[in-house]
C-alpha cells in the first residue's frame, strides 16, 4: 500500500510549484492510474514519492517512507524514463549485474526476460533498442528483485494497442497477487481500462479520487468517429438536423476530413448522410474524453453500453441493429463501412474491460507467464558489490580496449626510448620518459579507476531506487579492489610486454632485471595502483569520469611540485633509520624478511610522486567519505 500525504514540489521562478498539497492512497491488490495531461505534475509526483526531488510532503510504502526501507529495490520496482544502462551493454548482462547488486540468482534475468518478450533479444546491445523494446527491458528491472510494489511512469508509452493489452495484463496479474501498483497516464480511456482506482492531476493539484466506475460514468462519454470527403457539409446537415429535432448534438472538426460527433449514434449519422447523399468513408463508436468534472447522459449512457456490450446479449443485438443502419447510410460505403464496424466492435468486445464500463474492470486473471516468486537471501553479502563491479566491469568492452591500448603504446614508447638512448633501465622498461608526468601505464590505470564510478553517473544503473549512485562503503571498497587488481595486473603485463619487446629488437642487454628490482617493483605497482585508486575516488566526489582522470594528471603537474618544495627546505633532523625504528617499535623479529618492504614501502612514500600520491589518496578519501556522511544526515 502506499500512502502519499501532502506531496508538494518546490515553487519555481515566478510559477506555482508542479505539485501543490497532493495526497492520495495506492491500494495493496489493486492497480491505481495518475491521469493528467503533459504538465499537470504526475511525474514530479512520482520523483517527490521517491524521494528523487527536493519538496516536501510524505510517502509511506507499507508502512515506512523510502529512507527507511533497507533494500528499496525488492520494496519497490520502478520504471521512470529510459532504462539507464550502457549502450553498449547486453540486455542480458544488464540484468544480471542488477541481480549481483540486488542479491537474486542470475537465473532471474532470464525468467523476467521471458515474461517480457526479450528472449530472443538477450544478446543485443541497450543502444539498439527500440524505444517499446526499451519499455519492456525497465518493466523486466522493475520486476528483477520480486517487488511488492511497481511505480512506473507511462509504462504503455510507445507501445503498439497489442503490447499494451499485455502489459496491463501483467499489471493486473500482479496486483491480483497482493502487489500495489501505480502508473502514470494521459490517456483516459487507457486509465478506465486499466486500473481500479482513478486519481486525476490537473495544474499540480488533485481534482478527482475516483473508482473506475465512477470515473466512466463521469469523465467518458461516447462519440461517433466520422470520416467522409464532405466533412463540412455533413457538420452542417448534423447541426441542422439537432436544431429541428431540439436534441443536443455536438460536431467537433478534427484534422482533415475526420469529424467527432457526440449526443447521436452511428444509425442516425448514416441515416442522415443517405438522404442527402453524403459519401461517408467511416463509421465507428468510440469513447471520447469530455474533460475534467464533466457528466454523461442516461441516453448516451445506455447508447454505449449497447455498443461495448458482447455479442448474443440484448444490448449486443441493439447494437448490431444500430451498424446495420450506419452501414445503409450511403450507397458506395454498405459492404466496406459494415467491415469496418464489425472489427471495431470485435476489437471493443476483445478489450479488457471494455464489456460493461459501469463496474469497472472485471477480477483478471494472474497472467500465465508472470514470473514466479523468489526467495531473495536476507542477510547482506559482502560478495554482492564485489560481483556487481565484476560484471559491471567485464560487461563492456571499454576495459579491454584501454589496456590493449596501454600496452600497444608502452611497447612502442620503450622501443623508442631504446633507440634513442640515454634512458634508464628501470624508466625503459615502465616506457616512462622524463618529459611526461606520468607513464602509460599509469594513466591507463586512472582512466580505468574514473570509469569505475564515471560510468555509474553516466549511466546509472543503481539509481533506480534512490535518484542518484548510493555512496555505499561497500560498493566503494568493490571498486576499490576491483580496480587494483586491475592495476597490479596492468603494471606487471606493462613490465613484461616492453621486455619481451626490447629482447626481440634489441637483445638481451636492454631486457635485463634490475639489481634493485623489489624496490622499483614496489614504486612501481604503487604509482600505478595509486592512480586508479585516485580516478575512483575523484570520480567519486566530482561525479565525472574526466574530474577523475583530470585529479589523477593533476598529482604529478600539480602536487608533485609542492612536496618538492617543502621538502626541499632546511631540515634540523633526519629521518634516517626509520624502520628499523618501527620494527623495534612494532615487533622484535618480522617474519619472511618483513622489513624489507617496510623499508621499500617507506622509500616510495619518501619519494615526491609517492608522497604526493599518498597525500592525494587521503585527500580525496577524506571528501569522500565526508560527502557520504553529508549525504545520509540530509
Amino acid at each position: 500500500m502506499i500512502q502519499a500525504f501532502g506531496l508538494t514540489s518546490d515553487p519555481r521562478k515566478e510559477l506555482p510549484p508542479a505539485v501543490d498539497d497532493v495526497s492520495f492512497e495506492a491500494r495493496a491488490g489493486h492497480v491505481t492510474a495518475l491521469l493528467g495531461a503533459a504538465g499537470a505534475g504526475k511525474t514530479t509526483a512520482l520523483r517527490l514519492m521517491l524521494e528523487l526531488q527536493q519538496g516536501r510532503g510524505l510517502t509511506h510504502f507499507r508502512g515506512r517512507p523510502l529512507h527507511r526501507i533497507a533494500h528499496p529495490s525488492r520494496e519497490i520496482g520502478v520504471l521512470l524514463g529510459d532504462v539507464p544502462g550502457h549502450p553498449a551493454r547486453t540486455v542480458r548482462g544488464h540484468l544480471r549485474m542488477l541481480c549481483a547488486a540486488a542479491g537474486v540468482p542470475v537465473r532471474r534475468a532470464d525468467e523476467v526476460l521471458e515474461v517480457v518478450g526479450l528472449i530472443s533479444l538477450r544478446d543485443e546491445r541497450l543502444g539498439t533498442l527500440s524505444r517499446g523494446m526499451d519499455r519492456r527491458l525497465g518493466l523486466a528491472c522493475a520486476l528483477l528483485a520480486d517487488p511488492h510494489t511497481l511505480v512506473l511512469d507511462a509504462p504503455a508509452d510507445s507501445l503498439s494497442a497489442r503490447e499494451s493489452r499485455w502489459l496491463h495484463g501483467v499489471l493486473r496479474a500482479h496486483a491480483v497477487q497482493g502487489g500495489t501498483v501505480l502508473l502514470t497516464t494521459s490517456d483516459p480511456k487507457e486509465a478506465a481500462r486499466t486500473a481500479h482506482r482513478v486519481i486525476t492531476l490537473d495544474q499540480g493539484r488533485l481534482v478527482a479520487d475516483q473508482d473506475a466506475a465512477d470515473f466512466s460514468r463521469t469523465r467518458l462519454r461516447p462519440r461517433v468517429a466520422v470520416r467522409t470527403p464532405h466533412a463540412a457539409r455533413l457538420a452542417a446537415l448534423l447541426t441542422k438536423d439537432a436544431r429541428t429535432a431540439q436534441r443536443s448534438v455536438e460536431v467537433v472538426r478534427e484534422s482533415g476530413n475526420h469529424l467527432s460527433v457526440y449526443g447521436t449514434t452511428c444509425a442516425d449519422i448514416g441515416d442522415l448522410a443517405h438522404r442527402h447523399g453524403v459519401l461517408v468513408h467511416q463509421l465507428a463508436d468510440e469513447i471520447g474524453d469530455m474533460g475534467p468534472g464533466a457528466a454523461t447522459t442516461p441516453s448516451a449512457r445506455q447508447d454505449t453500453e449497447a455498443q461495448n456490450a458482447p455479442p448474443g446479449t440484448a444490448l449486443g443485438a441493439e447494437a448490431d441493429a444500430a451498424q446495420q443502419g450506419a452501414a445503409t447510410g450511403g450507397a458506395q460505403q454498405g459492404a466496406e463501412a459494415e467491415a469496418e464496424l464489425g472489427a471495431a466492435a470485435e476489437e471493443a468486445a476483445d478489450t479488457p474491460g471494455s464489456q460493461d464500463p459501469s463496474p469497472g474492470p472485471p477480477p483478471p486473471t494472474p497472467h500465465p507467464s508472470l514470473p514466479p516468486p523468489i526467495s531473495v537471501r536476507s542477510a547482506p553479502s559482502p560478495l554482492r558489490p564485489l560481483r556487481y563491479e565484476l560484471r559491471r566491469a567485464a560487461g563492456i568492452g571499454t576495459g579491454f580496449l584501454t589496456a590493449a591500448t596501454v600496452l600497444v603504446v608502452s611497447a612502442v614508447m620503450a622501443v623508442g626510448l631504446a633507440r634513442v638512448g640515454h634512458t634508464p633501465q628501470a624508466r625503459l622498461l615502465a616506457a616512462w620518459p622524463r618529459e611526461l608526468p606520468l607513464p602509460p601505464a599509469a594513466l591507463g590505470a586512472g582512466l580505468l579507476g574514473a570509469l569505475a564510478f564515471g560510468d555509474e553517473f553516466r549511466h546509472p544503473a543503481l539509481a533506480a531506487d534512490r535518484g542518484t549512485v548510493p555512496r555505499r562503503l561497500g560498493l566503494l571498497a568493490a571498486k576499490l579492489l576491483v580496480s587494483g587488481a586491475t592495476a597490479l595486473a596492468l603494471a606487471v603485463l606493462t613490465v613484461g610486454c616492453d621486455a619481451e619487446v626490447l629482447y626481440l629488437v634489441y637483445g638481451r642487454e636492454l631486457a635485463e632485471v634490475p639489481a634493485e628490482w623489489l624496490s622499483l617493483g614496489v614504486s612501481w605497482v604503487g604509482l600505478v595502483v595509486g592512480c586508479a585508486w585516485a580516478g575512483v575516488l575523484a570520480a567519486g566526489v566530482f561525479r565525472s569520469t574526466a574530474a577523475g582522470l583530470a585529479a589523477v594528471v593533476a598529482v604529478p603537474v600539480l602536487v608533485v611540485p609542492v612536496v618538492h618544495k617543502v621538502l626541499e627546505g632546511p631540515e634540523v633532523r633526519s629521518a634516517a633509520g626509520f624502520p628499523m625504528r618501527l620494527r623495534e617499535v612494532l615487533l622484535t623479529q618480522w617474519p619472511f624478511g618483513g622489513e624489507r618492504y617496510l623499508a621499500a614501502a617507506a622509500r616510495v612514500i619518501a619519494q615526491p610522486v609517492g608522497g604526493a600520491l599518498t597525500l592525494s589518496l587521503m585527500a580525496l578519501l577524506c571528501a569522500y567519505l565526508l560527502t557520504t556522511v553529508r549525504g545520509r544526515v540530509r
